[in-house]
């Protein structure tokens, strides 16, 4: 894993807001969020939104849209540095084994 990757980890887990070149990570309490699923953290690649984590649930969803649009080796490193199963194979981008 990449130190900015680490880096990246680190600011989520603290949920503190982060930034380093092309990722930032931006945390989102739940009281500004509007949201009733609490607080998030956003994942960004070149201020585009790749991922999200929710920090209630535990959940991290993935940009899907985001990752069709753009699956270069960096968007898919800093996903797998998050533990998402993302691969591409003869040319198809997968995601947790299905092409998208």
């Amino acid at each position: 894993m990449r130190k900015i990757e680490q880096q990246m980890i680190t600011a989520i887990v603290k949920r503190q807001d982060w930034h380093k070149d092309n990722t930032a990570v931006y945390y989102i309490p739940a009281t500004e969020s509007g949201n009733p699923h609490g607080a998030r953290s956003e994942i960004k690649l070149h201020n585009n939104i790749i991922a999200e984590m929710w920090y209630e649930s535990g959940k991290l969803e993935v940009n899907v849209a985001m990752l069709r649009r753009y699956p270069t080796p960096t968007t898919k490193s800093r996903l797998r540095a998050l533990n998402v199963n993302v691969a591409t194979r003869r040319g198809v981008t997968y995601l947790n084994n299905e092409a998208i």
